[in-house]
C-alpha cells in the first residue's frame, strides 16, 4: 500500500487544482455587497443587481451612473425577494469609496416575516377532471398551508399539472384561473388554480412522404404508436429518434396536423429523406490490447430494397485480424426484432495463445421492450489454437439464448446508465461437437451520478463453465482469462488465469471480474478518475481461486464519436512491479 501513496497523493492534489481554479482577472472596480439574506434569495438578489454595461469603461467608474443604479437597486432587490416570499422586505443601498477609484454597492436587506400560504384551491374540469394522474399531482400540490410562498415551486407545479395533461392527450388543457392572492403588507396568501382540460385526443392514420425505396410496412416500424393510441408528443420525439438513429435518413420531420384533427384524431405527417444507401468507411486507431488497427467497412442499408442490412467488415490490427459479414433481415413486429446471419474469419496472437477461427452464427432477436432484447442464436464454431506451446482443434455447435437490457441518458457522454447482458450456451458431441459442456456468462455495467460533478462507474463479469473433459480440449475463445483494458488494468491482455506445470498461463473454466472508478468530470469535455480492478480467472471456486488488484488513474476526452481514455494502473499486492498504460476508445460500459 505504501507504494501507491505518491500515486493516489498525485490524483488528489490533480483534482484540488482543478477543483478550485485561482481567479484570473483582476477584481472588478465596483464591488456589490449584500447582507442580510442567503442561499437562493441572496442568488437572485445578486443577478439582479448586476451592473449595466458600460457602467464602468477602461477600469473607470461613471460615478454619478453609480449613485443611479444605487437608487434603483432597492426596488430591484426587494422584486428579487418576493419570489422567495419575502413581499415586505426593507432594503437600503449605500455607495462607499474604500480607495480612490474603487467602488463598493453595499445593499443591507431585513426580509422580514415571509409571506405563508393560508389557503389552497386547486381543481380539475373537463373531460379529464377523472384521470387518476391529475387527480394525485392536484392533492400533492407542494404548497401547503402553513409553508412559505415560494413561486419557484409554485411556477414547477403548475407547469407540471398542465404538462401531464398534455402528455395524457389533452392537448387543450390550460388554466382558466390562476392567481396568488396578497393582501399589502399581509403575510398570508391564498392560491387559485383551476385547470380545465378540454378532451381527450388520439393518433389518427400516419402519412409517410420521401424514402420511396424502402417499402411503407418497414418504415412503419419506426413509428412508436398507432392509429387509435391517446396522443403524446414524446410518441412522436421517440419516432423522430426512431427514424433519425437508423443512419437510414439525413433529414427527418414529424408533424402532428392538429388543425387537420377530425372526432378528435390527429392526423400525422412524417418527411423522410434518405441517406445513401451504400457506404464505405475506414478507420485508424490504436488500443492496448490490440496495438494498432487498420479498418474497412461496407454497408448497404437497404439490401433487395427491403430494408434489409448487408454489414460488411475488415479489421487489420498487430495482434488481431478478421473479416465479419452479417446479414439481417427485419422482423414485421417491431423496431428492434430481427433475424440474422453472420460469419466470421479471425485470427489472433497475443503472448497467451494463437488462434484461428472460422463461425457462423444464426441468430433470432425479439424486443421485449425499450433497451431489452433476447436472442436465440446456435452457433457453428471451427477453432484451431495453440495455448502454451499445445497446438490442436476444436469444432463446436453451440445453441444459446443471450437476454440483454441497457439504459442510455446519453450515448457519447452519458451521466446516468447500466447495461447487463445473460447468456446461456452450451453443446454436446450429440450435436456433433468435439465436447460437451454449458456455460453461463453474466456481465452487468452501471454509472451513477453523484454530486459536484462526480460519478461512479461499476463493472462486474461472471464467467461459469460445466465441462466433463480436459480443458486442454477446449479452444481459448470459450476459456476465460482476465486483464486488459476491459479487464483488470495493470495487466497485460489475457495475461491472467490458470497457469500449467511451467507457469504459461492457459485460461480457466471460471471468470470474476469486478471495478470501481471515480470520475470528476472537467469543463465540457474532459474527466479525470480514479479506479480499482479485481478479477481473475481459475477452475474452482473453492480452490485456486485468487483474485489479483490493481489501481490507477484515468484522464478522459469526450468528443462527438465517442471517449478517448487514458488509464495508468499499478498492480496491488503482486510481486509484478511498475506501472501499465492503457488507451481505448469510445465510451464502455
Amino acid at each position: 500500500m505504501s507504494r501507491l501513496l505518491p500515486l493516489y497523493a498525485s490524483v488528489a492534489c490533480l483534482v484540488l487544482l482543478l477543483w478550485n481554479p485561482a481567479p484570473l482577472f483582476a477584481a472588478d472596480p465596483v464591488e456589490v455587497e449584500v447582507t442580510g439574506v442567503e442561499g437562493d434569495p441572496l442568488k437572485n438578489v445578486r443577478e439582479a443587481l448586476a451592473l449595466p454595461y458600460g457602467l464602468v469603461r477602461d477600469g473607470k467608474v461613471d460615478r454619478l451612473w453609480l449613485d443611479r443604479f444605487a437608487k434603483q437597486a432597492t426596488d430591484k432587490a426587494r422584486l428579487a425577494l418576493q419570489p422567495y416570499g419575502y413581499y415586505n422586505a426593507q432594503v437600503s443601498a449605500t455607495v462607499q469609496e474604500p480607495k480612490p477609484g474603487a467602488y463598493r454597492l453595499l445593499v443591507a436587506i431585513t426580509p422580514g416575516e415571509p409571506v405563508r400560504v393560508s389557503e389552497v384551491a386547486v381543481e380539475l374540469t373537463g373531460a379529464g377532471a377523472g384521470e387518476s394522474q391529475l387527480r394525485r399531482l392536484a392533492a400533492a400540490f407542494p404548497l401547503g398551508r402553513g409553508e412559505v410562498l415560494l413561486q419557484p415551486e409554485y411556477e414547477r407545479a403548475k407547469g407540471g399539472l398542465k404538462s401531464r395533461a398534455v402528455t395524457l392527450g389533452y392537448l387543450d388543457a390550460d388554466f382558466s384561473r390562476h392567481e396568488i392572492r396578497i393582501a399589502r403588507g399581509a403575510t398570508s396568501a391564498g392560491i387559485g388554480l383551476t385547470l380545465e382540460t378540454g378532451p381527450r385526443y388520439l393518433f389518427d392514420e400516419v402519412r409517410i412522404e420521401g424514402a420511396a425505396d424502402y417499402p411503407e410496412p418497414y418504415l412503419k416500424r419506426f413509428l412508436a404508436f398507432k392509429k387509435g393510441d391517446v396522443f403524446s408528443y414524446a410518441k412522436l420525439g421517440e419516432t423522430q429518434l426512431n427514424f433519425a438513429n437508423s443512419e437510414r435518413f439525413k433529414e427527418v420531420v414529424v408533424t402532428p396536423e392538429k388543425e387537420q384533427a377530425r372526432d378528435l384524431q390527429v392526423p400525422v405527417l412524417v418527411k423522410l429523406t434518405s441517406a445513401a444507401r451504400r457506404t464505405v468507411r475506414t478507420g485508424v486507431g490504436y488500443g492496448t490490447d490490440t496495438g494498432p488497427r487498420f479498418s474497412v467497412r461496407f454497408r448497404d442499408l437497404n439490401l433487395f430494397h427491403q430494408g434489409q442490412d448487408l454489414d460488411l467488415s475488415l479489421y487489420l490490427a498487430q495482434r488481431l485480424q478478421g473479416f465479419a459479414a452479417r446479414y439481417t433481415r427485419p422482423s414485421p413486429l417491431d423496431l428492434k426484432s430481427s433475424t440474422s446471419a453472420q460469419l466470421n474469419l479471425q485470427q489472433e496472437d497475443i503472448t497467451t495463445y494463437q488462434s484461428r477461427i472460422v463461425a457462423l452464427e444464426l441468430a433470432r432477436n425479439r424486443s421485449f421492450g425499450k433497451g431489452e432484447l433476447g436472442t436465440a442464436y446456435v452457433k457453428l464454431q471451427q477453432e484451431n489454437f495453440t495455448v502454451a506451446d499445445q497446438s490442436s482443434g476444436s469444432t463446436l455447435v453451440l445453441p444459446g439464448y443471450r437476454f440483454s437490457k441497457e439504459r442510455f441518458d446519453d450515448l457519447v457522454r452519458p451521466t446516468r446508465a447500466f447495461r447487463y447482458t445473460l447468456d446461456l450456451r452450451g453443446t454436446h458431441p450429440l450435436l456433433a461437437s468435439d465436447s460437451a459442456l454449458i456455460q453461463f456468462i453474466a456481465d452487468g455495467n452501471a454509472l451513477l451520478p453523484l454530486p459536484w460533478r462526480l460519478s461512479l462507474q461499476v463493472r462486474s463479469k461472471l464467467g461459469m463453465t460445466l465441462l466433463d473433459d480436459p480443458l486442454a480440449d477446449i479452444p481459448p475463445s470459450i476459456r476465460f482469462f482476465a486483464g486488459g483494458d476491459q479487464s483488470v488494468r495493470g495487466y497485460s491482455y489475457q495475461g491472467l488465469g490458470p497457469r500449467n506445470a511451467e507457469g504459461r498461463v492457459v485460461g480457466g473454466k471460471n471468470l470474476l471480474f469486478g471495478s470501481l472508478e471515480l470520475e470528476r468530470a472537467l469543463f465540457k469535455q474532459w474527466g479525470v478518475s480514479i479506479f480499482h480492478d479485481a478479477g481473475n480467472a481459475f477452475n474452482d471456486f473453492n480452490g485456486d481461486m485468487e483474485l489479483f488488484q490493481a489501481a490507477g488513474v484515468g484522464l478522459h476526452y469526450y468528443t462527438p464519436v465517442g471517449g478517448l481514455n487514458l488509464s495508468v494502473a499499478k498492480p496491488i499486492g503482486s510481486n509484478r512491479r511498475g506501472f501499465r498504460i492503457h488507451f481505448s476508445v469510445g465510451f464502455q460500459l
